[in-house]
């Protein structure tokens, strides 16, 4: 039953899919979430193949721009704040720990925020059409999940600065080695899907953002890890346009 919980709970943070309501919140059955977000990302992927399949016979651009705005509608746009909260923060904190944090918690985005999100989308938005069309449909299935295994590595190994944040009970009570295997597993199935190089991207990508996360701030909050989520998806899209141009 626990391990349903944790299921819904990840269900019900990371997409808008309708899931049951009576649900205990442990802070227990919230850290084994975070041991299904790579599920939860292959389930995304998978219903942006489906929506590929319904657009069967659209133009690229037409496509790829549903399937983006499907994929936003579908994760609630909850990375895409995390991006404009770090954007901000990055830009307007000026080097200051205490400056950036506070920056983060604001409800509002400046024009660098707004720069970020789009320049995201854009990003993803000519990958898609760059893949759209051909058959293999791999880089959709395996991204979502891609970007969602590395929450519980930076989890894991990066020290959580917020101890009253939203990601306090995910960071105290993730099941290491669970946590873990559910990271290695997605990600060595998605080396056997998608090659080594878009692999290598977002391991290089992950590098870089925990280290200007220790540099900043000491360490990840919520902010960073749906920012790192959506950056890392837009370099994995990105390698696998690159390397099957």
């Amino acid at each position: 039953m626990k391990i349903f919980h944790a299921l819904v709970i990840a269900l019900q943070f990371l997409t808008r899919l309708p899931v049951p309501q009576r649900i205990h919140f442990t802070r227990e059955a919230q850290g084994w979430s975070v041991v299904w977000y790579p599920l939860v990302g292959l389930l995304i992927g998978a219903l942006l193949i489906l929506m590929q399949g319904l657009l069967a016979g659209t133009g690229p651009f037409l496509a790829s721009a549903l399937s983006l705005t499907a994929w936003v509608w579908l994760t609630g746009g909850l990375h895409l704040d995390g991006l404009a909260d770090c954007a901000d923060a990055w830009v307007g904190g000026q080097g200051s720990r205490e400056r950036s944090l506070r920056i983060m918690q604001d409800p509002y985005s400046g024009p660098i925020a707004v720069a970020a999100i789009l320049l995201l989308l854009l990003l993803k938005f000519a990958s898609l059409v760059e893949l759209a069309g051909r058959s293999n449909l791999m880089p959709l299935l395996w991204t979502p999940a891609i970007g969602r295994s590395i929450v519980p590595i930076l989890l894991l190994t990066t020290p959580y600065v917020r101890p009253s944040g939203l990601g306090s009970s995910l960071a105290e009570c993730l099941p290491h080695l669970a946590g873990w295997l559910a990271a290695l597993f997605s990600l060595a199935f998605a080396l056997l899907m998608l090659g080594p190089w878009p692999l290598l991207a977002a391991a290089l990508t992950i590098w870089w953002l925990r280290v200007l996360m220790l540099r900043r701030l000491g360490g990840c909050t919520g902010d960073t890890l749906g920012a790192s989520i959506e950056i890392t998806e837009a370099v994995v899209l990105v390698a696998c346009a690159l390397v099957w141009a």
